[in-house]
């Protein structure tokens, strides 16, 4: 038998996700499976096969629960007291698309290949953005808040 491994670049994509009223999770989730490729049939886990993600509207994404005030991000920079937290209310209302950034990260592989498909990845903030030479197909929102395939 032989195995067939599919060509790194063949039909790439790019998906378009409002992120309005879209739960921070869920949406991360759904995102992660785009850019990893696991929608597709020829999925490889150590091959980038997914497609390009372009994410407007992210400063109105939505959190349950207390997550606003509980959740918190933390930075150090190696120095005695150099040690930086801060809420997620701060981040979303600085930085809403960090704290999706972060998210996603956290959902892809460690080391090259996670950072490579992160690159893929193109936050907005606003309805409007500038990648519409590529022609981003949008995703139906009831497919991200149900977490099905599609």
């Amino acid at each position: 038998m032989t195995t067939t491994i599919p060509k790194a670049n063949s039909g790439r994509e790019w998906v378009l996700i409002d992120a309005e009223n879209q739960i921070l999770g869920r949406l991360a989730t759904r995102i992660a499976n785009i850019l990893r490729g696991k929608h597709k049939v020829s999925y490889t886990p150590f091959l980038d096969l997914g497609d390009f993600v372009v994410v407007i509207n992210v400063e109105k994404i939505a959190v349950t629960g207390k997550k606003r005030e509980q959740k918190i991000y933390k930075r150090y920079s190696g120095y005695p007291g150099g040690l930086r937290t801060r809420t997620l209310e701060t981040v979303l209302r600085t930085h809403p698309d960090r704290a999706l950034r972060q998210a996603v990260k956290g959902m892809m592989p460690d080391g090259p290949l996670g950072r490579r498909l992160l690159g893929k990845l193109k936050i907005v903030s606003g309805p409007e953005h500038p990648y519409r030479a590529q022609q981003p197909q949008p995703v139906n929102p009831s497919l991200i808040q149900r977490g099905s395939h599609g």
